[in-house]
């Protein structure tokens, strides 16, 4: 859970990609498609825990998970649930503000959380203390490396990989989203955002969700076994705030 950004265009659609850097024994060999509190929900589901680090839904909402809030944390186990599990337990509130106000945080291991809901970008840190909660621009570009893995330096430089990127770059659908996420680096297997430390942590799968004006375009890539499944998940025109609306 480990390498994230997020891509607009002038047209108001955006690509948001998320790389896994896990153990391969916790590749996720399904995506799940189901209905539950009146949402249908797709996400890959972690052999781990069976919860997942990245779920969008009909409701017009997705959220992804980093482990780690600002710096790298000593585990203090037990924690109440797992931040995978959390992910899911997110689409049970009606939206961000009531899960922000009622969830349980405490007990909760530190996390970064990034959530779409109608509208609305935010990042939530949780440093197992308190929540940190940033309301992020619409409209722009944001990049996100776990602090469990990526020291300081190595956020920054892929902070600078991604500008370069960016401004070298007038598309950014999903296939220019990609290219970034496979290829941006120096050339370090260990620090490059398709990243390998010994096959002990490695980048296992690529998820990237393509919002338009006719809902979200899920694209899940395995990196392990060389698949790629694409779903589509249309928005109801009669939720509230759930209509795309088309910059001039």
């Amino acid at each position: 859970m480990c390498t994230v950004s997020y891509v607009s265009s002038r047209d108001g659609s955006f690509v948001f990609t998320s790389n896994r850097d896990e153990s391969p024994n916790r590749n996720a060999t399904e995506l799940v498609d189901l209905h539950q509190g009146g949402k249908r929900i797709l996400f890959p589901r972690d052999t781990g825990a069976k919860g997942t680090w990245i779920a969008l839904s009909d409701s017009n909402q997705f959220v992804c998970i980093l482990n780690g809030a600002f710096k790298k944390h000593q585990r203090k186990l037990p924690y109440r649930t797992s931040r995978g599990l959390m992910a899911l337990e997110f689409f049970e509130y009606r939206d961000l503000t009531h899960f922000l106000e009622d969830y349980t945080f405490q007990g909760m291991e530190p996390f970064t959380m990034i959530i779409y809901d109608r509208g609305r970008l935010v990042e939530l840190r949780w440093d197992a203390e308190k929540k940190h909660v940033k309301e992020l621009d619409l409209s722009g570009h944001h990049i996100w490396s776990s602090c469990t893995l990526y020291p300081d330096e190595w956020v920054a430089r892929r902070e600078d990989w991604f500008e370069s990127w960016f401004q070298a770059n007038t598309e950014f659908g999903t296939d220019e989203v990609l290219d970034f996420h496979k290829n941006a680096g120096v050339g370090d297997s260990s620090y490059d955002v398709i990243m390998n430390r010994s096959d002990v942590v490695r980048t296992i799968s690529i998820s990237s969700i393509r919002y338009d004006k006719t809902g979200m375009h899920f694209r899940y890539e395995n990196l392990l076994n060389s698949t790629v499944e694409n779903r589509f998940v249309a928005l109801p025109k009669t939720s509230t705030n759930a209509d795309f609306i088309l910059s001039d």
